[in-house]
């Protein structure tokens, strides 16, 4: 940990870092300026930037005065496109896009982690792998890290997400299922359309398709064992244009959420079973597309105690975490190396995603000092 007498100069240069970040947020894949950005302040704190063929995201890396294994810290970069109504100073000068999920608090913070390490190489055993992540908002991100060798010769990773519920300095610490499963799905109803008077000779896609929705909710409570943890949402319908005709087709999309990777095709085959049996039974014919996304993120339960250690060593306060059903493409990482996921305490103004969702900066130095030390017991472990 940095000396109590530096640690405010040194909370300064980290909200620095995070405002310059938030006024000039990029979308996902597209964080040609956020990559020069850190790759110049990591250059002026001479840090080492590994030379991998990413376009977006940066890979820097501590490498110690002693013999070890390699460990990984991760932070995410992109942003969101979202209009942002915080009205900060430092507000976003990118119209329609915004920092509404705090990754550039993840960002400022991890930097702060490579910077104290950077003064700690004699404590190093091994080196520390510092990955800036593009495109976590879309689910692709750490896939194209993967698949760019960046976890080749690493032995574990680690990460977190700000929690806005959290007080700053409060981590939340979780081992197995810690954030589920992300897949979407499309269904199209194809019905025949024809006069509003005359349903009769129509077979109304709006009828149908109703009844879907109301049926894809017992697949949750009728289909699946109830001590699974399994939501279905659909979050768009459209059908007709206009008030006395009934189309011939209608449109859904919606998200499936679950704590269970093994059940996740289950669910897909009983929603499609279940849509096309409706619509069968109505005169309709459905079409029926799914799109996987990320895994459960389920944190290696050998870490957990050296998570704890290193909140309670730097006086925070370690809280049970607890699960959460949005997504996260950490979720990746684990099934190529050893992984944990943490929350981090930023006493937020609003949930993740909101227009006018801001934080409490002195989170950054808790976030900095937390992953320097866990980085350095992870590898003291022989």
């Amino acid at each position: 940990m940095i000396t109590i007498e530096k640690q405010e100069e040194f909370l300064k240069k980290l909200i620095g870092y995070r405002r310059e970040l938030h006024k000039h947020p990029e979308l996902s894949m597209k964080e040609y300026e956020t990559t020069k950005r850190i790759k110049r302040w990591l250059y002026e704190n001479d840090i080492k930037v590994l030379d991998f063929p990413i376009e977006v995201g940066v890979v820097a890396e501590i490498e110690g005065e002693h013999e070890g294994k390699t460990v990984a810290i991760r932070a995410d970069i992109d942003a969101l496109p979202i209009e942002e109504k915080t009205e900060l100073p430092f507000s976003s000068v990118n119209k329609g896009i915004m920092h509404a999920c705090g990754h550039d608090f993840h960002t400022a913070a991890i930097l702060g982690t490579a910077i104290i390490l950077s003064k700690r190489k004699a404590e190093i055993y091994g080196r520390v792998r510092i990955i800036f992540q593009p495109g976590e908002e879309t689910g692709k991100g750490s896939q194209y890290i993967i698949e760019e060798g960046v976890l080749r010769d690493v032995d574990c990773i680690f990460g977190m997400h700000n929690k806005p519920d959290l007080p700053v300095g409060t981590i939340g610490i979780r081992s197995g299922e810690l954030m589920a499963s992300v897949d979407r799905f499309e269904i199209k109803v194809i019905g025949s359309g024809g006069h509003a008077g005359i349903p009769n000779k129509c077979i109304d896609p709006i009828v149908v398709a109703s009844q879907i929705v109301a049926s894809m909710q017992t697949v949750v409570s009728r289909s699946i064992s109830p001590i699974e943890s399994v939501v279905i949402s659909i979050t768009r319908f459209n059908s007709g244009t206009t008030w006395n005709v009934i189309s011939d087709s209608a449109e859904m999309e919606g998200t499936v959420r679950t704590f269970n990777n093994n059940i996740r095709e289950e669910i897909r085959n009983l929603m499609e079973r279940t849509a096309k049996g409706i619509a069968r039974a109505l005169g309709g014919k459905i079409e029926f597309k799914w799109f996987s996304y990320s895994p459960v993120l389920e944190n290696d339960v050998r870490f957990k105690d050296l998570c704890i250690e290193a909140a309670e060593d730097n006086g925070y306060k370690y809280v049970e975490a607890k699960r959460n059903l949005g997504g996260e493409d950490f979720s990746f990482y684990q099934t190529v190396v050893p992984s944990f996921f943490v929350w981090m305490g930023v006493d937020g103004t609003e949930e993740w995603h909101k227009a006018n969702y801001n934080l409490k900066e002195d989170a950054l130095m808790v976030a900095a000092n937390y992953f320097s030390d866990l980085a350095l017991k992870v590898l003291s472990k022989k």
